[in-house]
């Protein structure tokens, strides 16, 4: 990637971030001081996404998101955080706290212009773009192949996503001998520089055989159609090397904390 990657963090902080908007009926985005969360209208994501804070103030922001979404008695809430937040011990006292971490992913970016090409797929595997309940459920196998485990609440913010909002996603499955072995998605901002790249599994026989990389150039030319000018993915230890080789360049490393309520 040969855009400047500070330039292009800066940008997706803007974004995506610090400047998030709400999308539609399905969540809120609301902005409390010097912190930036997403608020779900139904049982989709609810976290904080872009905080500014300081050693003599995030103790006190912390427990206040704390107490607010505890205050909307949600299951869970996400708080965001990248390596480059500050205070440069967020990460601690979010552990002090009550959070729990999950694995570090790497915030990975590149211009739609330098990898959307041609679509090459094994012999065999058809993509098809998912649009209604029964390609939800599709995408829902593939998820309990790839990771073991079953995601109801995944399941119902996808379907509302696809039948209500179909501008703000792209679904795609991967299918072989009528059977899915692959599914990933892309989240569309309308009018927003970044499209995010989520949710890519592939069933473990089906591993090393190309998949992957299909399914993110057919995000790739679908976000060139669209206008989008960058694509962006929270990768995982397995997929950052095969979208570095795609062209993905590395802005940061972001940890999901967990706060699980009481």
């Amino acid at each position: 990637m040969t855009t400047d990657l500070d330039v292009v963090r800066a940008l997706f902080d803007a974004e995506a971030r610090r400047g998030a908007r709400s999308d539609g009926d399905r969540s809120l985005v609301e902005h409390d001081g010097d912190v930036v969360r997403r608020v779900s209208r139904g049982p989709g994501w609810n976290g904080v996404l872009w905080s500014d804070l300081d050693e003599d103030t995030a103790d006190a922001r912390i427990a206040a998101q704390i107490a607010y979404f505890e205050g909307r008695e949600v299951p869970e809430f996400e708080w965001k955080m990248y390596d480059y937040d500050a205070p440069a011990d967020l990460g601690a006292r979010l552990l002090a706290a009550g959070f729990v971490p999950e694995p570090p992913e790497t915030l990975m970016v590149a211009r739609v212009a330098d990898i959307a090409r041609e679509v090459a797929t094994p012999e065999g595997v058809t993509l098809v773009n998912v649009t209604d309940v029964e390609g939800v459920d599709l995408m829902m196998d593939v998820h309990a192949q790839a990771f073991g485990e079953n995601r109801p609440r995944i399941r119902h913010a996808l379907i509302t996503q696809v039948t209500r909002a179909p501008e703000t996603i792209l679904a795609v499955v991967a299918m072989a001998d009528g059977q899915p072995v692959s599914s990933a998605r892309m989240e569309i901002t309308p009018g927003a520089s970044f499209a995010g790249l989520w949710g890519g599994g592939t069933a473990p026989q089906w591993r090393g055989k190309g998949i992957y990389r299909a399914l993110v150039a057919h995000r790739a030319l679908a976000a060139a159609e669209l206008g989008i000018p960058y694509l962006q993915v929270d990768a995982s230890s397995e997929s950052r090397p095969i979208l570095e080789r795609l062209g993905f360049g590395v802005l940061g490393v972001t940890v999901p904390y967990v706060w699980v309520g009481k």
